[in-house]
């Protein structure tokens, strides 16, 4: 039996988990060209490595298709309903920090909180007849996130692309993003709420709860274990 890891399959987060692995003592590399999504684990006996887009890993670990895999905390949450009955953490693995926040326009001079955000959202509703539209991609996070602090009034529209744009486009009046640095927000002249962090998001090492984890697999896991707990 074999334990398959998940990871990245491509960019700055392939290339820091691999860093991230090879200072435990396993290497995990590419096999074949750039447009192949296959690899190889040496270091440690008994783990296949799988390639995948950090929005996949989510879902396949929810449905035991992988052991283990290395995504973001923000994505899966939003991508698995019940991720604490399917997933846990097994290592913080100390990179990709970002944080999914709520922001408004700079001009909202007003709006800083979002008991403000509330107001406004009533009060556009009606001036203009329809719901203030905030866009975004974690439609599930943002929605239990504003429910549970009051907030109405207002539609998420979904934004596959650019979302700090969408209010320079006219196509939403808010956002809520993911956000590392800031700098994006400030050039396109948005401004985070003050109690609008709705997660603190991070690369986490996963463990699917749903995988078959009989056999030769505990003891491969075991081993794996021992060496993902070093401290480097």
């Amino acid at each position: 039996m074999t334990i398959k890891l998940g990871i990245p399959s491509k960019g700055r987060l392939q290339d820091k988990t691999f860093d991230w692995f090879r200072a435990r003592g396993i290497e995990l590399s590419r096999t074949g060209s750039e447009r192949e999504y296959a690899g190889a684990v040496t270091g440690v006996e008994g783990v296949e490595l799988v390639l995948l887009s950090a929005g996949e890993i989510p879902r396949e670990l929810a449905a035991g298709r992988i052991h283990l895999g290395v995504t973001g905390t923000d994505l899966v949450r939003e991508k698995t309903p019940n991720w604490a009955q399917t997933t846990t953490e097994l290592a913080k693995l100390g990179f990709g920090q970002a944080d999914l926040i709520v922001a408004v326009p700079r001009t909202w001079i007003d709006v800083d909180t979002l008991d403000d955000l509330d107001a406004a959202a009533a009060q556009f509703r009606a001036d203009h007849g329809f719901r203030l539209r905030i866009a975004t991609k974690y439609h599930a996070l943002v929605r239990d996130f504003l429910r549970d602090r009051g907030v109405a009034d207002y539609q998420l529209v979904d934004s596959q692309g650019a979302t700090e744009g969408t209010v320079k486009n006219l196509t939403a009046e808010a956002i809520a993003d993911i956000t590392s640095s800031g700098d994006t927000l400030k050039a396109n002249h948005l401004k985070v709420i003050s109690d609008g962090i709705i997660h603190r998001s991070q690369a986490v090492l996963f463990r699917s709860l749903t995988a078959d984890w009989g056999g030769g697999n505990a003891r491969n896991f075991g081993a794996l274990a021992a060496k993902i707990a070093r401290t480097v």
